[in-house]
């Protein structure tokens, strides 16, 4: 008889979490009190906003990311919300746009340089929902496409270049309770109020495949791209969290299940397609678990746990090209620690010998953020394409990366070793008006030929 060892042996076994110092997170933030399971955090390389308590209408604060340590309390803020803000989510393919939903859905423009007075006319309002929105998702592939759903059982997709917005009704049990894209944007997961998952045609909106919900009551679901598969977090007949591995293609037998614990807090889960990474984290819980995902049995490894005395009330978290490549960071967390008005970046770190040079085989070709088709291309039934692909590069002496507004001239964006020289000149800016001339003219800064850069190259995928 051969034997075969259970052990799995993974290059990320030994990965970890390295909280941020006090003085290199985001204190004094008046973290929203609402109940909603949402994030209430998105993060840029630019920017991170979080939703905040306030009287009379709705808010959120937009923090340049190196704008770190005690956050002034009238710090100004996006504030022209009536109701109060349940959901906040960053453009992918424009770093100073960002979408927010409350009685209705906002999209802002976040000045160059941040928020430096109160803003409350929104760029766009898109009015359709009867009552209030609860969600709010970006499409990963189409420029300008943004799916809201609401409490009046409407899932609707409104765009910016599309003057009728495409909208879907479905039953009173289908309130939506998460959704997910797959990579191109063809196919939708859901989970609703009946605790089932569905995938959806989300051009046609025509409900493809549904769970049964005799062993598992979805809360959260999330699509495993890459691997062809989708994960659901939720509870088992006997209220213990679980969590569920399914065929997109057939939901009538779950791939791999597995308890948790008794917890009652619901379950985000956050995956990293070029690592196979799989993060779960439970609101109001303290820890952050680690599985490593793969196309064979069983489909599940267990590596690590991230604990915390601090509960986490929702996280944001940042894409891949504002990590610090240079530190083998592999991802990144914001935690909301409701309980010490404090934000707090979580870096998920591989630790390796020589941790100053670029790791290839951490950092493979990743998404980037240039969409692959226009909104009104994905609405007439193109075929999508995978994004623009990016190569992060650490090589001395590399140039510093653009970030380009629609329409307007090149901004640069020092690397993160350069965030507190940043910080102190953007200081200095008196007003928005001025930001783009200050921006315009500042000259690219230099060093030694030592020094290392980050660089992002994209290539056609």
């Amino acid at each position: 008889m051969s034997w075969c060892s259970s052990f799995r042996c993974s290059k990320f076994r030994l990965v970890f979490g390295k909280p941020a110092a006090r003085r290199h997170s985001y204190d004094g933030v008046p973290i929203t009190r609402s109940v909603h399971d949402n994030h209430y955090c998105s993060a840029n390389p630019c920017f991170v906003a979080v939703v905040t308590e306030c009287a009379g209408g709705g808010s959120f604060l937009v923090l340049p990311i190196h704008h770190t340590g005690r956050v002034e309390p009238h710090h100004p803020r996006v504030c022209g919300h009536s109701g109060r803000v349940l959901d906040v989510k960053w453009n992918p393919f424009d770093d100073f746009c960002i979408a927010s939903c409350s009685e209705d859905c906002t999209i802002w423009e976040i000045p160059a340089c941040g928020v430096q007075q109160d803003i409350t006319r929104a760029k766009k309002t898109l009015i359709g929902h009867s009552r209030r929105v609860a969600m709010i998702e970006w499409h990963p592939t189409a420029e300008n496409l943004l799916l809201s759903s609401a409490y009046d059982y409407k899932v609707r997709r409104p765009v910016r270049v599309v003057l009728m917005p495409v909208h879907h009704r479905y039953p009173s049990e289908a309130l939506l309770l998460s959704v997910s894209f797959n990579s191109d944007g063809s196919r939708l997961a859901v989970t609703s109020k009946d605790r089932r998952v569905r995938v959806l045609d989300p051009r046609a909106g025509k409900i493809l495949q549904v769970s049964s919900k005799k062993t598992h009551k979805a809360n959260k679901v999330l699509y495993i791209n890459g691997l062809k598969m989708l994960l659901s977090t939720g509870s088992s007949p006997w209220n213990h969290r679980q969590i569920v591995l399914w065929d997109p293609d057939d939901l009538s037998e779950p791939l791999f299940e597995e308890d948790l614990d008794g917890s009652a807090g619901v379950l985000f889960p956050f995956y990293d397609p070029d690592t196979q990474l799989l993060y779960l984290a439970g609101k109001g819980d303290g820890n952050i678990r680690v599985y490593e995902l793969s196309s064979e049995k069983p489909h599940v490894s267990f590596l690590t746990e991230f604990r915390s005395l601090l509960p986490q009330k929702g996280l944001g978290v940042m894409p891949k090209r504002g990590l610090d490549v240079g530190a083998c960071e592999v991802f990144r967390f914001y935690r909301l620690i409701a309980v010490k008005d404090l934000v707090e970046p979580l870096s998920m770190i591989v630790p390796r010998k020589q941790a100053g040079t670029f790791q290839e085989d951490l950092f493979p070709m990743t998404a980037g953020n240039q969409p692959a088709l226009t909104a009104q291309e994905w609405l007439q039934g193109v075929i999508s394409r995978q994004p623009l692909s990016a190569h992060l590069l650490l090589r001395p002496g590399s140039d510093v990366p653009e970030v380009r507004r629609p329409g307007g001239k090149p901004i640069r964006r020092s690397p993160r070793r350069q965030e507190a020289a940043e910080a102190a000149e953007l200081r200095q800016v008196p007003d928005e008006s001025s930001c783009d001339q200050s921006r315009e003219g500042r000259p690219m800064s230099s060093g030694g030929a030592e020094r290392q850069r980050l660089r992002t190259c994209f290539y056609p995928s």
